[in-house]
């Protein structure tokens, strides 16, 4: 009689599943709802709230005590009104267009490669091409940053006695030698995405693809690629989203050029109105707008991959 009940509690008449949910599960998931609310809902809740408000000076002159008055949207209509601000979300969406495709094809290739080779080789290659995401943004950057300063890089002088004089950290190059230096820091991360990925496709579709005489080529373009693409989806949003908050390469190459300014990309733009303009408030106005451009774009891009999943079946 107990096993009936407990059955009767946890399946719905029919066979099928009941859409209550178990308890067990929600235990489960408790400790990250409690870290997710603390580690982004509650830094984001506060962003919006200091957003809407302003310093409002008093006395003569407004030279009296300062206090916070709410200010509603005049922020948000300050930032968007910076042509600064908006020209750098017009140069790391440029910078997105063109990096992101590189970098992911570039990783794409890499882990296809190393796919193919033997366990020893596969293994010291891997670990190569990993090595530079173990290296930070900043260090990364001020190692780049001596190879493209004229009068230190040994590249530059090189290229200068092949009669080529490239200016690397001049206007129309700077946004390239930065998506340089984020290549070189996330091709390796995105290739092990990639592997794990290719790991986990049964070892029988590659016999039965031997069987029916596919060749490398074909086994990687028919098999291989098509059941990878969970993890071109994920590494595609991660760029998405590591592409708008582009930071510490612009803000570690800005002493070597006066091309990259304060407002380079919208989170230093950020940066500078809250730690050097001491403007918190216009800061958390564009850093909400940022999340918001971040959100849309990334559910966008998921949108349009499962639309044509669904469309597909």
């Amino acid at each position: 009689m107990s096993t009936t009940s407990n059955r009767t509690t946890t399946s719905a008449p029919g066979g099928r599943r009941s859409a209550r949910p178990d308890r067990a599960a929600w235990g489960f998931l408790l400790p990250f709802v409690a870290l997710f609310l603390f580690t982004f809902v509650l830094p984001l809740g506060y962003a919006v709230y200091q957003s809407l408000l302003t310093p409002v000076r008093s006395g003569p002159l407004g030279l009296g005590p300062a206090t916070l008055g709410f200010a509603g949207l005049d922020n948000y209509t300050l930032a968007l009104r910076q042509s600064a601000f908006l020209e750098s979300f017009a140069r790391v969406l440029l910078f997105g267009l063109v990096q992101i495709p590189v970098m992911l094809l570039l990783s794409t290739g890499l882990a296809l490669a190393l796919d193919t080779l033997s366990h020893r080789w596969a293994g010291i290659m891997r670990a190569a091409y990993f090595l530079p995401y173990g290296v930070p943004g900043v260090i990364a950057s001020i190692l780049w940053g001596f190879l493209y300063v004229p009068g230190v890089s040994p590249v530059v002088e090189l290229l200068g006695k092949a009669g080529l004089a490239p200016d690397f950290l001049g206007y129309d190059n700077v946004l390239w030698s930065i998506a340089n230096i984020v290549i070189w820091e996330f091709a390796g991360y995105n290739m092990l995405v990639i592997v794990a990925q290719l790991k986990a496709i049964p070892q029988e579709l590659y016999e039965a693809a031997r069987i029916d005489g596919a060749s490398p080529w074909q086994t990687a373009i028919r098999i291989k690629l098509p059941l990878a693409r969970p993890a071109l989806v994920l590494t595609g949003v991660f760029s998405i989203i590591g592409t708008l908050q582009l930071f510490a390469e612009p803000l570690v190459i800005k002493p070597l050029t006066s091309t990259v300014t304060n407002s380079y990309t919208p989170n230093l733009s950020a940066y500078n109105e809250a730690f050097a303009n001491n403007n918190i408030y216009l800061a958390a106005a564009e850093s909400v707008l940022l999340a918001l451009v971040a959100s849309v774009l990334s559910f966008g891009f998921l949108s349009l991959v499962n639309r044509k999943e669904r469309d597909a079946r």
